[in-house]
């Protein structure tokens, strides 16, 4: 959706190098976008057309893994799933896992604060990571931990989107890998069934390693992409996974198959082994590919909204979806109500990008109408500007350029990102109207 090429581009090697070009570009006052892999989907790490470009792809270096207290201190541009691989030598795993996580990087998932299918469980990066080092704009290095007292700067750092600092070195926890793993796929016949079921699973005090959900047109795309024998008949197909010791884990999917049958559930299916829970989660993990059988582009967007609302609101996706004109898959974190529907289109045809973006601001208002979130995990970037008017209030908004400032005094690291201007706010509320009345009324006008 979005294209801009750097006035430059540095790739440092290591810290040095990394506090070298901060300095000079403080100096120079050049602003800077610090990019990982580039994986990110709202456009964090997108380019200021003056300004500096700082890949820090060749910094990953897992500095070192201590099993005792089960941490390892790893550079920004250590792949997510490269954690995982070294430690699993002393059985253990670093638990978030984004899709992109062969690729993308942990300064990325620190900047984006990145969950994945295990958030429910395992928790976001935020849960996960102890400490890091840090420098700011100036080039000045500093350190924040969990342990330190005061202000929960660790926590403030995470989701900041790369505005407030940049990440020289995470110290990430690890977890013991379960000894046993079940899982189950089962399909719903309507929206809500699935949506009622889901909240009665985490009601119940269920909390599964991964509760995923795909409604009828993914698993269509799916099956005709890998042919895994997902149920195409269903409105909804659930994927369920515990893990723990194995008589828990089992006991736990027990519970949530009884659950889901109150529901209504069909096609119940238990993973029998390994080889076939891989299958079941092979065609989830594969859902964004697989659209591009149908359309050459697809706009995956991020919102979350309460358990509750999910049938009420892919049932106004459904609407939506037929009011711009382009078909839409939803593929879905349920247990944390996280949302990703997958619009496709042509981004060659400037008719059905527009009609993509509008389809997609008009999903965030509804997941903010709903009593959620516009994002969950994917981040603001520039994507979401204009739909942060309608989450935050101006007393919120003001508060988030205070820190801002606090940080980045100049407005060098990332600028134009993530927090919109409260003049971008009264010009954005003046197009957009919600069931008659007007966004944020206590904006001026202009």
């Amino acid at each position: 959706m979005y294209q801009r090429l750097p006035a430059a581009v540095a790739l440092p090697a290591d810290a040095a190098q990394v506090a070298a070009i901060l300095k000079i570009c403080h100096r120079l006052q050049v602003p800077v976008v610090t990019r990982g892999a580039g994986t990110g989907l709202s456009g964090g790490a997108l380019p200021h057309e003056d300004g500096v470009l700082m890949v820090t792809a060749k910094m990953r270096d897992i500095v070192r893994i201590d099993p005792l207290a089960r941490t390892a201190v790893v550079q920004p541009g250590v792949r997510n799933l490269a954690v995982s691989d070294a430690a699993a030598r002393y059985g253990l795993f670093y638990p978030p896992d984004p899709s992109s996580q062969v690729a993308c990087t942990i300064g990325g998932n620190v900047a984006e604060n990145s969950g994945g299918v295990r958030c429910l469980k395992y928790g976001l990066t935020v849960h996960n990571v102890v400490a890091l080092r840090c420098l700011t704009a100036a080039g000045e290095e500093f350190e924040v931990s969990a342990a330190d007292a005061g202000y929960d700067l660790l926590a403030l750092l995470h989701g900041s989107e790369g505005m407030l600092a940049v990440v020289l070195e995470a110290t990430v926890a690890l977890a013991a890998l379960p000894e046993a793993r079940a899982t189950m796929l089962c399909a719903f016949d309507s929206y809500q069934a699935g949506g009622d079921a889901i909240a009665a699973i985490v009601a119940a005090g269920v909390v599964p390693a991964g509760l995923e959900m795909m409604d009828g047109f993914a698993v269509e795309v799916v099956e005709e992409f890998l042919g895994l024998g997902y149920p195409k008949d269903a409105a909804l197909v659930l994927i369920c996974e515990t893990d723990g010791l194995a008589e828990d884990a089992r006991g736990q999917l027990a519970q949530v198959e009884r659950i889901c049958a109150g529901f209504g559930a069909r096609d119940v299916r238990i993973a029998a082994d390994d080889a076939e829970r891989e299958r079941m989660w092979r065609g989830r993990k594969a859902a964004l590919p697989a659209v591009g059988r149908r359309a050459t582009d697809y706009y995956c967007i991020d919102g979350t909204i309460p358990r509750h609302e999910l049938g009420a609101t892919l049932e106004k996706i459904s609407e939506l979806s037929k009011k711009h004109g382009l078909p839409c898959a939803n593929v879905f974190h349920a247990g944390d109500g996280n949302l990703h529907p997958l619009i496709m289109f042509h981004a060659g045809d400037e008719d059905e990008a527009r009609r993509a973006r509008d389809f997609g601001s008009e999903i965030l208002a509804a997941c903010v109408a709903a009593g959620g979130t516009v994002t969950g995990e994917h981040g603001v970037g520039v994507e979401k500007l204009n739909e942060m008017c309608l989450q935050f209030k101006e007393e919120e908004l003001a508060m988030f350029h205070g820190v801002k400032e606090a940080f980045d005094p100049a407005g060098l690291l990332n600028p134009g990102k993530a927090i919109p201007t409260l003049q971008r706010c009264a010009e954005f509320g003046m197009m957009h109207v919600h069931d008659g009345q007007l966004a944020h009324p206590e904006l001026e006008r202009f």
